[in-house]
């Protein structure tokens, strides 16, 4: 079972939230800051709601969110309970921890039905190869034997990649020429692992643009073949996106889920956003549990979602950042 067991590492999950807080507010939190600034006499009004309304927009929390969290704030106002800034923030915090919660759901593996395989899914350029080496890690600490497929074929720099994670980590990897059927090989991969009897198989896949219909239509493919050798393969369809894409993200988590039914969802890069309200627009309009987020490039920049944890990271001030533990 494959839960939160490396998050378990008080000083490093700590290391991690600071981490998380600094990259986020890199400047003046994108939020906190502007709430208090919204209202300098302090009096919550429905001109203070509009301009967090834009704010939160401009955040990319989305509009499905954003107009969610805001009919919550007005029914609040409306009961005269947003008397000052810090009580309009505890009420920003709660709506946005109740959208998140419903996401927060770590990767489990069973130990039975194996081999577990987690199908890797994700445009160029969102990580996806890296995310790959900095699962095996992971896996492999909480003692799970683990195996990597290179099905991204159409890129040989891709299988080399997967290949240099596969002896970092010292895990078996199973490619083919450039080129090659990349449902070949991932059954391939999986026959292998079976055999072996591998706990996890990660398979990688070429980068896609969600808007490229035959590309998407392989993906299916080799969903299809990996069912007919196990009815329950690939568990995990597990989409890899980069948080500075913004809305664009959301776009593409949409069209990923409605072409092959989404298990979870790993956010990467939010080191490279001082927004990072994306989360909020991905919980709130597709529902898919978000098992990762990342803010680096080592294995220890990924960690278990925690949607407090993570709220709190966005509305932490930029001293609220450089202090925390």
């Amino acid at each position: 079972m494959f839960g939160k067991a490396k998050n378990r590492d008080a000083i490093k999950k700590g290391g991690f939230i600071k981490r998380l807080r600094a990259r986020l507010n890199s400047g003046d939190s994108w939020l906190t800051y502007d709430l208090a600034n919204l209202a300098p006499s302090g009096k919550i009004d429905e001109e203070v709601l509009d301009e967090l309304e834009s704010n939160l927009v401009m955040a990319d929390v989305g509009i499905e969110a954003t107009t969610a969290i805001i009919d919550n704030l007005r029914k609040s106002l409306a009961r005269k309970e947003l008397t000052d800034i810090d009580a309009l923030r505890l009420g920003l915090r709660q709506h946005m921890v109740d959208i998140l919660t419903p996401v927060e759901v770590p990767l489990t593996i069973p130990s039975s039905d194996k081999p577990f395989v987690i199908l890797m899914v994700g445009v160029n350029g969102a990580g996806k190869t890296t995310t790959i080496g900095k699962l095996a890690k992971q896996f492999k600490k909480s003692g799970l034997s683990v195996m990597l497929a290179a099905g991204d074929t159409f890129r040989a720099a891709a299988v080399e990649q997967l290949q240099i994670w596969g002896e970092r980590n010292d895990v078996p990897v199973v490619a083919q020429q450039a080129g090659a059927d990349p449902a070949a090989v991932i059954f391939d991969a999986y026959e292998a692992a079976k055999s072996r009897d591998i706990d996890v198989l990660l398979a990688d896949t070429a980068g896609r643009l969600q808007n490229q219909q035959g590309l998407m239509d392989e993906l299916a493919k080799i969903k299809r073949v990996l069912a007919r050798q196990d009815e329950n393969a690939p568990q995990e369809i597990m989409l890899v996106l980069d948080a500075g894409l913004g809305q664009n993200a959301l776009s593409q988590a949409e069209k990923f889920n409605d072409a092959l039914g989404l298990n979870g969802i790993i956010v990467t890069k939010l080191d490279g956003s001082a927004k990072g309200g994306i989360l909020v627009a991905l919980a709130k309009k597709i529902s898919v549990p978000v098992r990762f987020i990342g803010i680096g490039e080592t294995a220890d920049d990924m960690q278990t979602f925690d949607a407090e944890e993570y709220v709190d990271a966005l509305m932490a001030g930029r001293q609220d950042s450089d202090t925390a533990p």
